[in-house]
């Protein structure tokens, strides 16, 4: 059943990473009407199959974006975007229907050297009744000066739940609740000299829980919470290109604030976190990226602003998000990622993880460990899409998704 999960996840792939517009805007067009005429009327310049056949229709340019699809062509439009509809499945939601689109676009086409900024936009919709709808992305302004991130997310999710800290996640039988989530993170940096960039953070949660089968695996905490946050962002930046970095490295500091007066809780909570990750060639075609995460949230911290392992398929990859939850988190994985031919490649990764209450009762037995196998097929230029298979502590589950986990 698993391989023929995947055989249809890569067949979709390949026949629908080019459902793209082959038409485009030319740089000097002026007006609607000569930007409507030439997005009707003109069809890109004759690629591989339209030679070779030496005809030119919608069929053959078709063809010609499924060979050409991953070149940058962030010149020569305002944004080159592509589509893909697909089965999916998830270990939280079974079996459903997967939309995404992956776009890259210059905010300063006269600049060659600076990376396009990106937008990735992906819902689900499975049999279980989740639905998920996500949008994030980078926006590189002109100057190389100015930068911002972006991550917005709605979930709709009916969920297993073991409770909200480590020790009560490993003792307690499973149960369910189904559970609504908006979440937006937010920053705006800028560049203060060489790789440094300083700036602000904004994030935005709201939570609630429909129904839960257990109301005391919450320990006395409400259902419904909503938060603000505010804070400093600190980065320094050597990555080539943020979705896909094949060099550089990237440190990310945020610490938050979530006053009183613009959240549901009774007091004013806290937040610091560091991300570190780093990219480096090993031989042709292959690479080993290094990713090292740590999140501290302050006592008394609610349900949804604690951290899970597995949460957003980036890290503890192939555990059931939420499976372990507690106020902070450490953890780290080392990746091997190894091109094939043409848009085809695989990665390997191990690493490892522990949530815990606080620094004084980290043990090593809140660590648990994580491996696994990856596919990726490159849906735009530098852009991949792919199919990860993790393993952990008597669990092990695929991630599908549109670009690195890291």
């Amino acid at each position: 059943m698993r391989v023929s999960r995947i055989r249809i996840f890569i067949i979709s792939l390949l026949t629908s990473i080019t459902m793209s517009a082959q038409h485009y805007v030319p740089a000097d067009s002026l007006g609607f009407d000569s930007i409507v005429t030439d997005h009707i009327r003109k069809l890109p310049e004759p690629g591989l199959v339209s030679q070779l056949f030496k005809r030119q229709n919608k069929f053959t340019s078709y063809l010609d974006g499924l060979i050409s699809g991953n070149e940058d062509k962030t010149f020569e439009k305002k944004i080159d975007i592509n589509f893909i509809i697909m089965p999916s499945y998830t270990r939280e939601g079974s079996f459903g229907i997967g939309g995404g689109a992956t776009g890259l676009y210059r905010l300063d086409k006269t600049d060659s050297i600076m990376a396009p900024s990106d937008i990735t936009l992906i819902g689900n919709v499975t049999l279980n009744g989740l639905v998920s709808l996500s949008a994030n992305g980078n926006n590189l302004f002109p100057g190389r000066k100015l930068r911002h991130s972006y991550k917005m997310e709605f979930t709709y999710s009916p969920l297993d739940f073991w409770g909200i800290s480590y020790e009560a996640c490993a003792t307690n039988p499973e149960i369910e609740y189904t559970r609504q989530q908006f979440r937006l993170t937010s920053d705006i940096v800028y560049n203060i000299g060489g790789p440094i960039f300083l700036g602000g953070a904004l994030d935005l949660n709201y939570s609630y829980i429909k129904s839960i089968s257990d109301p005391s695996y919450l320990e006395g905490q409400s259902t419904h919470h909503f938060f603000t946050s505010l804070g400093i962002t600190f980065q320094y930046d050597t990555r080539d290109f943020i979705p896909n970095p094949k060099k550089g490295r990237n440190l990310v500091a945020r610490f938050l604030v979530r006053p009183q007066f613009l959240s549901s809780h009774d007091r004013t909570l806290f937040n610091s976190s560091i991300t570190y990750n780093s990219y480096q060639q090993l031989w042709k075609g292959g690479m080993l990226a290094f990713d090292i995460y740590g999140s501290y949230n302050c006592q008394e911290t609610p349900w949804p602003l604690r951290e899970a392992l597995g949460q957003g398929g980036i890290r503890m990859r192939g555990y059931y998000a939420g499976r372990y939850i507690d106020n902070c988190m450490v953890s780290g994985q080392l990746e091997i990622r190894q091109h094939i031919f043409s848009r085809i490649g695989v990665a390997a990764w191990v690493g490892g993880g522990a949530v815990f209450s606080d620094y004084g009762n980290l043990r090593k037995e809140n660590f648990l460990p994580n491996f696994g196998l990856g596919l990726r097929v490159e849906l735009k230029h530098n852009v991949n899409g792919r199919i990860d298979y993790g393993f952990g502590k008597h669990t092990g589950g695929f991630v599908f998704s549109i670009g690195e986990a890291f």
